[in-house]
Formats: C-alpha cells, structure tokens, sequence
C-alpha cells in the first residue's frame, strides 16, 4: 500500500476485460493498461483454458501489485472457456434436494478456476425469479422460493470460498423480478420497501451472514430505494446506505459491468465510473476507459466528493483480497496437462450426479416409471425439435427395442401426420420435447401442427414426456399437464438426454422438486419421487471407485495390442459393477483392413457362451418348476437313451462335464465322400421339404440330419475315466431336453421367458439384422467354403438350423450383460424375478470340491493349473466368481463377492481358427485383471486418505 501512489491506489480498484481468443494485439493492449496504468486486475471472458493461463501469466509479470483474476463463470468455467465443463444452470440446480451436492460443486468449480490463474468468481446470482418473463434472470437463478434460493447459494458459496476461491453475490439488490435485459436498457422495479426486503433482499441478507465475500450490484432503477432514478450501480443511497449501513456488509462491493446499456445510456465512460466509485462500490468490473476513469476519480478527490482515505480503504479492502486469495505468495500456473485437470474424472461425474439430482417427475399415473415390463411392449420415441437421432433416443435403446421418429421444429402437417399414423401401433409413446438453442429460454418455436400432436398424445394413456427445455414453457403447451409420466430436465444437455432415458426404464432414481411455478398447471415444489437402480445404469467408473485413466488406458493399450499382432480384428468390452455399466467400448474393425468399424451395438456370435446363455437359463428355470432333477438323466427326458450307455448318468455330471462324454464329433465330416463331394443324401443345392435346412446360400440339409448328429451322440462310446473333459455333447441335446417338459420350442421358450422380459432385444439365434451390424467369423474352406458371416460359425450348430444350446445365440454386449447382470444379482433384473436366489447359488458353486474338477453345474469357475497359478480368469478374481469362455473368443465373467460383471467379445477366428494369438497373449484375462487392479488402487487411496485424516 505504501508503494502505491496516489493514482496507482485508484487503479486497482479497476478491472478490465480480457479475452484469451483475441491474439497479440489484444494482449498488447492489456499488457499497456498493465504497465503504464497500474490496473488491479482482470476479468477474463471468452478464450481456452491454456491460453488463459500463459497469458495471465504474462500479465502477472507485467504487473506491480498481482493482478486480481475474476471470471464469471456461474455454471462453471464452460460458461466463459472452450472445452471445459459446463456444469446445470442454477434452475436446474434449484430442483436439487441435497444442498451437498451444491457444495461439491462450488468447490470443484474453484478448483478449476485457480487452475486457470484466477482467484474470483462473480456467482452465485441469489435473484429470486418470481418472473416468467425475466429475460436475463430466468434459468440462471435458483428458483422463485427465497429459502431455497439463500439455502443453494450459500452450499454453492461456501463450497467456493473453502478452495479460497472468493465469491460475489448477485444481482444486487434483486434482478429477478424484472422484463427487461439490463444488458440493453435499465430495467425499473416498482415494488414498495415492504416487498423488496421480505422477499428480494432475504437471500442477500442470509449470504452475507453465512460469510459471503462480496457482492455485485446490478444496473436497477429502484424507486422505493432511490427516488432520482439512478442505476443502483450508481446509487449512494443503494450501496452506501443499504447495503453497507443498514445491512452491515463490510465486504468487497463490485458493479456489474460498466459496458452494460443499463448503465452507460447517457453516462460517459469515466464519468460513469466514477459515480460508481462515489455511490460505495469498491471495485469496478468492465471499465472501458481506464485513464479516464482514474482522471475523473482523482478530480472527485480533488474536489471532495470523496476523500483519499476514503478511496485508501476501499484499496486496502482490494488488497486484503489478493492476500486472501494467495497472491501475497504468487507463483505462475502451469498450463501442462491443464485440460486434463479442469476435466477430470471427478468432476466429470459430479456434473452427471448433478443433473441426476435435478430430474422431476411431475406426474406418474398409475406409477408409469419406471417402465416394468417390458415383453411384448411396442414402444417408439417421437424427438420434437430434433433434426437427428438424439442422445435421448440413442439411450433409449439401450433398455429395449424402440423404434424412433423425429419432427423438427419446422415440421411440416404432411410430416406431422405421418408420423401420428405411425404412432397408432404402439403400445407407448416415449416424446422428448427438445430445446433449439443452447440456453433454455422461456420461448417455444415448434410448428403448431407438431404443438397439436404433443397436446393429442398428453390425453392418452400411454405417453412418457420428457421436457428438455424451461420449465416456464409448459405453459405454452396445451394439455400437456395430462401426460401420465412428465419429466423435465431443464435444459437440452447429452447428460440431461441420457440420464432422463435411464430414469425412464428404472436405471437412475428422481426426486427433484420444481423450483418455479408455471402458470395454474404446476407449483414450485411439485415433483415426486421416482425409485429407480432395478436396470443398468451408465456412468463412470469413479462412480463405483475405480479410476477412469487407468482402465482407459490400460484396457485400451492391450486391446490395440491385440489388433496391432492380429489376435484379433476388433472386439467390444462391457463392464458393470453394482449394476452400473462402468466401461463399454468397441475397438477395431469387423475383418482386417476393413472399412466397417466395430460398434457397440454390432452382433458377435457368442459360441460356447450359449450354454450359459440358453441352456443353464432354461434348465435352471425347470429345475425351479420341478421339471428338471439335477439327479435324473437323459433317459428321463428323450426316451431314445434308455438303452444307451449313457442312460443312467445324473446330470450333475454331465454338466460338470465328468460324465465320460467324447469332446466333440466332427458331424460334417459324415456328409462327405472320400473325393470330398458330399453324400447324396444329406446337402443340396436348393431347398425343398426335405432339404429344409439351410447351411449357405446353395447348401441345404436333409430334414433328418439333426437326427443322426442325436443318434450319434447316443451311440458314441463313454470314456474309461470319470475326469473333467469338456465336451458340448449334452448342449447340443439341451433344446430337446427342455421342450421335453415345456409347450414351447427352444427359442420361444428362451425369449419369453428371459430375453423379451430383459430388454435384450438382440439375443436369439439367426440374427435378422443386416450384415454390416453383424460381426464375421472365419472363412470356412473346408464344409461351407466361404465366409461365416450372418450364421454360427459353429458346424454342429448350423447343421441343426442354427439353433443349439452348445453354439448359435448371437447378441451385443450390451444385450448379453442384461442376461448375466441377472445371474449376478442372484435372480433379479429390472424389477422381476427370474429365477430364485437359491437356485443361482447352487448351480454357480463348485461342485466337486474336493476333486481336480473345477466346473459348477454349466458354468465355468476359476481354475488353477497343476502349479497354482489361474489361467482361466484374472488371479484376483474370486473363488465365488463364475463364467465361460467361447471358441470364436468370447469371455464372460461374473465375480458375486465384488458385483463385477466382465464382457469380452472378439472374432479371433477370422480369417482363421488356427490364430491362438489372442490365448498366447492372453488378452481376455490381462484385461480383466486391469479391473482387479483399479478397485484395489481405489481401496489404497481409501486407506490413504483415512491415514491422512487421522493424521491431521
């Protein structure tokens, strides 16, 4: 203070703009108010987080007294920088119920902004909005309720200011209840004294005594507090009086800023600073001439409109500030591996936690949500104001079979009726009324026609809307208050979209509350809880513990090796734990130097990962119904075997394969001659009654011949040895076994029962999907002689149709995790029970303990060789775990004591099945053990934060 002169101690009340997207000219002249007028700081708006950083930087250099850094960045630094998160605007957060989450927020926000170099952000606003149509205000406040508006403010306060983050509250004394934008005119409000303080005022009062930091006064004409009509920024009574007299603030007092027109509209530049400086406020954000500003403060000095003390406190005030912020201790910020911080995984999900926390049910007849039953249940998505298949609708899809439309907001009355015809065959209507801006204002510009359309489903009984815009524009869509589920999310976010569709099928719980009241159809409060957690979420690893980084670049690392040494042409991996899809990506191509990209969504032949997948779900859903005994036999189902040597073998060993079964027979090996060409009897060119079943295109197989592979596997010889010797023997006779005891065939039986209840929309043999959302599989040179693509790359299992329990199911990984997150749970998915929790037990434990045989009744169990060391699974995984692997090298794995769920699917057999690399590098369980390694990185952490708590 003491080095200051005189006009050096009025320029640091003095804040400028800066931009770090401007170039060199623009840093010149900053770099010039900097050094020749002495400014005390800078407040930055548009740029990228790096630039900002190296530019502060230099302008710290530059400075004399460190340069106070602001940014206004209410929702975060996305609301000023490129790339960076944009965390829920205020009314979004305003539907939270845990002020909690408010205060992670603040502090992560201040994190993120002391990253950047900076030390002070203009937010919370604590205007209540009590107007509609409040252009400025709207979205960006916390609500029309002042107890919730003071409560998120000072959680989201508190959280910045712990971080030594400082804070102002705004916009004094109350911007919300006005129609005009004070960016282009003064606004006026009119209400008596009376009004303002019980209602406007409450929020600013209740900050303050929690210890807010600042303020910042708005650009307001407020007669019942100043009579000459003044802006507020600019008036003593206002700020010198109210503020600081009568409510006692001692802290630091900042104008909006003083390029607004509410402002500047018949003030000069300079002169306008200077009353604001005379009305009480201590600092000045926006100034647009600085040397003016200082001429014109030093006059007022001069003339006694204020005095030096007067203006040497307010000074002293600014630099207590810098010191409090840590300035006094200045060190430049590094701009390495800056993108990496401000995005870190943490507060990545937060932002998702957020927008959770926000979702509000407005209405739910007949607990529509979550959706329940989900076989036979036709559903379509109708996106309003969408050009593209949205977020929403890709979401959607994740949980059942929806078919989706789109009206954008032009909409035609041709499109719109098309689209209503098309809707009449559903079952449910799922619409998304989506925003056409980045900011959720108060304005709807859908076509009347597709308004019309949104009205006429509202009165049914099967429509789900989804409101991804303001919550003030239901009110300008008849009936929809009729809906018998409504959601609103308050703006159009890829978070709000994804996490309303998992809301919607019971993946994530609701329970915010409306924080504004719109028209007579919905009150602020209104919103009901909605329990969800019965399906899949989707979300981060942090938000089960493990860290993102590492499973990123560990999985993704021995996934490009596998591809790179050919192991195998691509894959798609999914991980769960505690039910929530953690990990789901696709790598690679559908063949080598392909041009199809694997997709998530793309088919893989699951191979031996049928059984498990067809016919341990089917027998252990008969042994439930007393349909099928673990100690009864073959003979007890398909009479054929009564005299066979292998009618008396109880299934438990068969399915533990000890029953002295052969591996396997090469069944197509019969239908050929010695020259190679086929038998007559069995494979034709074309179809016909009795060549039925299709192998190729121009290759046909004798109705009988899924007889004979029967009969051969009834009249195999047995093995000398009861041992563990894995053969597909009885899984090829499995679908017989379970029409034995039900009136439906193999498959039927399996989509009722299981895949149509669960979502899995694409689990089934002989996909119908077109080819190009089909993975290959080898090309097959000695029966079918061309490549295996569309069909079961098993041989077995396509001379039977296509429909085996050993081989033949196809399905994504996706689909396939709603099966096993089922086993995993013991029985129980998306709010039904499938099977007991008993019966799960008994078939996934080990069967013979106190034997070399490592095998539950179907399913695989963790293996040790002859030396202790597992070679089937990851060496962490538990004795509890259970799973199967698959020729076509696919990898499921499913560990109950840690709820993990681990999803492997490739196509190693392409072109060939003599490629081993994918068993030589082991890729399946190197990867499955990089999820072992993340949770015990987290448990370390754990303990190492508890050390570290203890020790403080």
């Amino acid at each position: 203070m003491t080095t200051l002169s005189p006009d050096e101690r009025i320029a640091q009340l003095i804040m400028v703009a800066a931009y770090s997207n401007r170039g060199a000219d623009h840093k010149k002249e900053i770099l010039k108010l900097i050094e020749e007028q002495k400014i005390g700081g800078v407040i930055f708006f548009q740029g990228d987080p790096a630039t900002q950083v190296r530019l502060m930087n230099d302008y710290q250099e530059a400075s004399k007294v460190p340069l106070l850094g602001a940014i206004d960045a209410e929702w975060g630094l996305g609301m000023r920088l490129d790339n960076t998160i944009n965390y829920p605007f205020q009314m979004a957060l305003g539907a939270i119920q845990d002020n909690e989450l408010l205060y992670k927020m603040g502090v992560e926000v201040a994190k993120q902004i002391k990253r950047t170099g900076l030390h002070l952000n203009f937010a919370p606003v604590v205007d209540v909005n009590n107007n509609p149509n409040n252009p400025v205000i709207n979205y960006r406040s916390f609500g029309e309720d002042k107890f919730n508006v003071a409560d998120k403010s000072i959680a989201y306060m508190r959280g910045m200011q712990d971080e030594h983050l400082l804070t102002t509250a705004k916009h004094f004394p109350g911007h919300g209840d006005t129609d005009t934008d004070s960016h282009y005119s003064l606004p006026q409000i009119n209400h008596p004294l009376v009004r303002l303080d019980s209602l406007e005022l409450y929020p600013f009062k209740k900050i303050m005594e929690a210890g807010i930091g600042g303020v910042m006064v708005a650009h307001l004409d407020i007669p019942a507090l100043d009579t000459t009509g003044v802006p507020s920024t600019l008036s003593k009574p206002i700020i010198s009086g109210l503020l600081k007299e009568t409510l006692g603030f001692e802290g630091l007092i900042v104008t909006d800023a003083m390029n607004m027109k509410g402002v500047t509209n018949g003030n000069l530049p300079g002169v306008v600073d200077k009353d604001a400086i005379l009305a009480g406020n201590d600092l000045l954000e926006f100034t647009e001439d600085v040397p003016k500003a200082i001429s014109e403060i030093r006059k007022a000095i001069n003339a006694g409109l204020i005095s030096q003390k007067e203006v040497d406190q307010r000074v002293r005030k600014i630099l207590a500030v810098k010191q409090w912020v840590g300035l006094n201790e200045y060190e430049p910020v590094s701009p390495k591996d800056i993108m990496d911080d401000v995005n870190n995984p943490e507060a990545v999900l937060l932002n998702r936690k957020l927008v959770e926390a926000s979702l509000t049910v407005l209405k739910n007849e007949n607990n529509m949500l979550p959706i329940r039953e989900l076989h036979e249940l036709k559903i379509a998505s109708v996106s309003f104001g969408a050009k593209k298949k949205t977020a929403f609708q890709e979401a959607l899809s994740l949980y059942a079979e929806v078919n989706h439309f789109r009206l954008p907001v032009d909409a035609s009355e041709e499109r719109v009726q098309e689209v209503r015809e098309k809707l009449a065959g559903y079952d449910l209507v799922i619409g998304g009324i989506h925003d056409q801006s980045k900011f959720p204002r108060n304005s709807l510009k859908l076509s009347s026609e597709a308004q019309d359309l949104i009205t006429e489903l509202s009165g049914k009984k099967n429509s789900i809307f989804t409101f991804f815009k303001n919550p003030y524009v239901l009110n300008k869509i008849d009936g929809i208050e009729n809906s018998e589920a409504l959601i609103v999310t308050y703006q159009d976010t890829e978070n709000a979209q994804e996490l309303a569709a998992q809301l919607i099928f019971g993946g994530v719980s609701a329970n915010g509350k409306l924080p504004v009241s719109v028209g007579d159809k919905f009150k602020s409060g209104d919103g009901l809880e909605v329990q969800g957690g019965i399906r899949f979420s989707y979300t981060l690893p942090e938000e089960v513990g493990m860290d993102s980084k590492m499973l990123n670049h560990h999985i993704d690392s021995l996934m490009n090796q596998a591809i790179t040494v050919k192991a195998t042409p691509g894959g798609q991996i999914l991980v769960a734990k505690d039910q929530k899809v953690i990990f789901h990506k696709a790598y690679g191509e559908h063949v080598y130097h392909d041009t199809i990209k694997v997709k998530k969504d793309d088919l893989y032949d699951l191979a031996s990962v049928t059984k498990i997948s067809t016919s341990m779900a089917a027998l252990m859903k008969l042994y439930e119904e007393d349909k099928f005994e673990l100690d009864g036999t073959l003979a007890d189902h398909l009479p054929k075997f009564k005299r066979s040597n292998k009618s008396d073998i109880p299934f438990t060993d068969i399915l533990t394969h000890q029953a002295r079964f052969q591996p396997w027979i090469p069944f197509w090996k019969n239908t050929l001659r010695k020259n190679g060409s086929y038998r007559w009897w069995t494979i034709k060119k074309d179809s016909s009654a009795r060549y039925p079943i299709k192998i190729t295109e121009n290759m046909y197989l004798h109705r009988n011949y899924p007889n004979k592979i029967v009969k051969a596997i009834r009249k195999s010889p047995l093995r000398e040895e009861k041992e563990y010797v894995y053969s597909d023997f009885f899984f090829i006779l499995a679908p017989r076994v379970v029409e034995s005891r039900t009136e439906e065939d193999f498959p039927t039986f399996l989509e009722n029962s299981f895949y149509g209840p669960l979502g899995a929309t694409t689990m089934g043999f002989n996909p119908e999907y077109p080819k190009n959302k089909i993975v290959p599989t080898e090309h097959d040179y000695a029966f079918r002689h061309e490549p295996i693509h569309g069909t079961v790359h098993d041989e077995g299992a396509i001379m039977l149709g296509g429909v085996s329990g050993h081989a033949g199911l196809f399905a994504n990984a996706n689909d396939l995790a709603k099966l096993l997150q089922m086993y995993l749970n013991m029985g129980e998915y998306g709010g039904k029970r499938y099977l007991k929790e008993e019966t799960l037990k008994k078939f996934t434990k080990r069967q013979f303990p106190d034997s070399d045989n490592y095998r539950a009744l179907g399913f695989d169990k963790r293996r040790p060789n002859s030396k202790g060391v597992v070679n089937n699974t990851a060496p962490d995984a538990s004795q509890a775990s259970f799973g199967h692997t698959g020729f076509t090298g696919i990898m499921v794995w499913m560990d109950p004591e840690v709820d993990l769920l681990y999803i492997f699917l490739s196509n190693r057999v392409s072109p060939t099945r003599e490629n081993h690399r994918l068993y030589q590098l082991d890729t399946r369980t190197e990867i499955q053990q990089v999820l072992y390694d993340a949770m015990k990185k987290n448990v370390q952490k754990t303990d190492k934060e508890e050390i570290e708590v203890k020790e403080g």
